[in-house]
């Protein structure tokens, strides 16, 4: 267990850190499967908004229609309304925020309002040099958002999604060594920040991200059942 961490809490609240390629998305939907956990990425959280037409999702819509960035306190406002939601009681996992230190003292003092703290940050560690080839690589599915890759983690069937069987299948237009360079720049300027953050809370745990999918899955989920027990 944890230094620092209330291991009794009923409501694990997880975030997952690393770089672009790291898989945080692909873990994070394994953790939902296996522990009820519910999965939280900042896109899925302002989409959803935007369409129930809530309050802050009109203030988002309104942004991203003038091609701004939605602020961090549209996005706290966004996240204070789903964690509210009741298939929030058996955790959550935030996949892609916070981003920044600025974003991470915003959360902590939205869970204080409600008497939760962050029970882990994991690090997903991985090597820069390496990430070219997995992003690049990478495809999702349009149907269930499932994600893949030519190398690591093909499709059974070709162009078939595994788990919907959807046959739309996407690629990210910037999932190239190029941008790929300037998004780890920005991610280890702007984000990495945040495990010297964490560790200083006594919340950081970081798992070896470079191995067999399912081996990471294995450490992930082992920290979870800890959290849990």
């Amino acid at each position: 267990m944890m230094d620092g961490a209330d291991m009794s809490q009923s409501a694990p609240v997880l975030i997952l850190l690393g770089p672009p390629g790291a898989g945080k998305g692909t873990q994070a939907r394994m953790l939902q499967e296996a522990h009820g956990l519910v999965q939280l990425s900042t896109g899925d959280l302002l989409r959803a908004a935007v369409a129930a037409g809530t309050a802050a999702g009109k203030q988002a819509k309104a942004v991203m229609e003038a091609g701004g960035l939605v602020s961090d306190e549209i996005v706290i406002s966004i996240l204070r309304d789903r964690l509210a939601e009741p298939d929030g009681t058996a955790g959550v996992i935030l996949d892609g925020f916070p981003r920044t230190t600025v974003q991470a003292k915003a959360l902590d003092a939205l869970l204080e309002d409600s008497g939760q703290r962050i029970d882990a940050a994991i690090s997903l560690e991985v090597d820069d040099g390496a990430m070219v080839e997995r992003i690049s690589g990478r495809f999702t599915c349009g149907g269930c958002g499932e994600g893949y890759h030519d190398s690591f983690k093909p499709t059974t069937i070709a162009c078939t999604c595994d788990h919907c069987g959807s046959q739309d299948m996407k690629r990210r237009a910037d999932d190239n060594a190029a941008t790929v360079a300037q998004r780890l720049a920005a991610y280890h300027e702007q984000t990495a920040p945040l495990i010297e953050y964490y560790q200083d809370q006594g919340a950081l745990l970081r798992v070896p991200a470079m191995g067999v999918i399912d081996d990471i899955a294995a450490a992930l989920d082992a920290i979870v059942s800890d959290i849990k027990a």
